[in-house]
């Protein structure tokens, strides 16, 4: 039956009619939980992308470019026996429902095992379904990278973005730098696809990249702005691990980097990196005046030649080290772009991640494990419901502190504790505490300890509530003063009136000028 165009046809736009019944019905059920509506997305993402393949046949067919359908066509209106073409067809059905007998088109549709299919969406324990990011992954790469730093996981999730432009531009034109950028690119991506798969996530790279490339050439991109796209370009025409070799004079001077530098140094451009200090730095001396293609092949490690390094290939190719080098570092910037609009869009998961982040440091043991166990459980009941209470979004308009099982205490016992009130304290870098409690407790704690040694002042009883700068000076060269010792002629000087009343002088005077002596 489905042998002729004509119903192949047919048969593709009641494809299509029906994909968009199913979705209508599925999208009028009002779920709640996020599961739910997590799964609805993925069944009406598949629907559309059956709906797309369908239509797609559609328009080859009405292209028509072999003149198949023109000849069919063409072939009904056969004016001489039209009767044949008539009951021709009529025996193709007939024979069609003989051997189809389930094909029954005059039953009502049921589609409840459509809109209840739940599709399999990978996420792993730690994504909790996708309402949490699971960066541990690239926050071990980061802290391991030379260009990283040492911190805290919630310190690494809270600076997610902005640790991007605070790393220097000479090590963005590391290899380990763009395979970073890239595995965080292409997770947040994957995350997004998987949490939100009705949105159009290429539309949006693809304006993103744009507005990056153009405000890269003007040299107004943040982070890449600073001395504009050429600062770039030069930075990558420097060897693997942006050593410039113009800041130095001399290769005795080029010894001042170390063994280390300068064995990152010829790695990158491929020379063997062995012997002393010495005599690394005039192997890499070396390639300030004579290009790569130009030294002896006797320089170069094992497997490797004049025609390995990036330049003398790009040379041999006739390409612009200048151009080739530019377009990495537009490369890695639009990387960065797309990093940042991408956390942009997932800012509120990230800060339900921080949350989560901040109370399992307060769980105990016993807490986290039953909390394992239940994701556990959640995730391997695909036929159950999970709970309302589980699933349910934290409601939290004033930003109020999370208790002890996970949700914000009461506003009574908010204003009780007075967490409403802010103390700031200047010493500690104007950070702010919620609470007089937390106040009073920090003048003990790290910070305000840290801040008190930093300006030279020990951190006794006799600075307790002191915050300001300022205040914390003058109290301190009081002090001093003080224990110096000394005769002060205002204080230590005493004068005696007619009645035998012993006054310091300060004091003495000024009931003389009232009159009252």
């Amino acid at each position: 039956m489905a042998d002729n165009l004509l119903e192949q046809t047919r048969i593709l736009h009641e494809e299509v009619e029906h994909m968009e019944r199913v979705i209508v019905k599925d999208l009028k059920r009002d779920f709640k939980t996020h599961k739910e509506k997590l799964l609805q997305g993925h069944r009406v993402k598949r629907r559309l992308n059956a709906m797309q393949e369908a239509s797609k046949k559609l328009v080859k067919i009405y292209d028509d470019e072999d003149g198949s359908r023109k000849e069919e066509i063409s072939a009904l209106a056969n004016k001489e026996n039209p009767f044949s073409v008539f009951y021709e067809r009529l025996r193709d059905i007939k024979d069609y429902h003989r051997r189809f007998v389930s094909a029954d088109v005059t039953e009502a549709e049921n589609d409840e095992h459509l809109i209840k299919e739940e599709p399999q969406v990978p996420f792993t324990g730690e994504e909790g379904m996708g309402r949490y990011l699971d960066l541990h992954e690239h926050f071990q790469a980061f802290c391991n990278a030379k260009f990283g730093k040492k911190q805290e996981y919630y310190e690494y999730v809270g600076s997610l973005g902005s640790h991007l432009t605070s790393i220097p531009r000479s090590a963005k034109s590391t290899g380990a730098y763009r395979d970073y950028a890239h595995s965080l690119l292409e997770y947040l991506s994957s995350f997004y696809t998987r949490t939100q798969p009705l949105a159009t996530l290429q539309k949006q790279m693809a304006k993103t990249e744009d507005a990056a490339t153009q405000q890269f050439q003007a040299g107004t991109l943040p982070g890449w702005e600073e001395q504009g796209p050429v600062a770039g370009v030069q930075s990558m025409l420097t060897d693997g691990e942006g050593l410039d070799l113009t800041a130095f004079d001399s290769a005795e001077e080029l010894e001042t980097a170390g063994a280390e530098r300068l064995k990152e140094a010829l790695q990158g451009l491929g020379l063997k990196c062995g012997g002393t200090l010495k005599q690394r730095a005039e192997r890499l001396w070396l390639t300030r005046t004579t290009p790569l293609d130009q030294l002896d092949k006797k320089l170069f490690a094992f497997g490797l030649g004049p025609s390995s390094g990036a330049d003398a290939a790009n040379n041999a190719l006739g390409i612009d080290p200048a151009v080739a080098a530019k377009s990495k570092a537009l490369a890695v910037a639009v990387m960065e772009a797309k990093i940042t609009k991408l956390l942009e869009l997932l800012v509120n998961v990230l800060s339900d991640t921080q949350g989560r982040i901040e109370k399992r440091q307060a769980q105990t043991y016993e807490e986290l494990m039953a909390e394992q166990e239940e994701a556990v459980d959640e995730a391997g009941a695909a036929g159950e419901e999970a709970s309302d209470n589980e699933d349910d979004f934290i409601y939290n308009p004033l930003k109020l502190p999370l208790g002890w099982d996970g949700k914000p205490i009461p506003y009574w016992l908010y204003k009780l504790h007075g967490l409403n009130q802010e103390f700031k304290c200047e010493i500690c870098g104007n950070f702010s505490y919620w609470g007089r409690r937390a106040y009073e407790k920090h003048f003990k704690e790290y910070r305000h300890q840290n801040g008190m040694r930093a300006l030279g002042i020990p951190n006794n009883k006799w600075f307790f509530e002191v915050t300001s700068i300022g205040d914390a000076n003058a109290l301190w060269t009081d002090i001093q003063a003080k224990q110096k010792g000394g005769f002060k002629a205002e204080t230590d000087e005493e004068f005696e009136d007619a009645q035998g009343n012993v006054y310091n002088k300060r004091t003495y005077m000024d009931l003389k000028k009232q009159g009252l002596l």
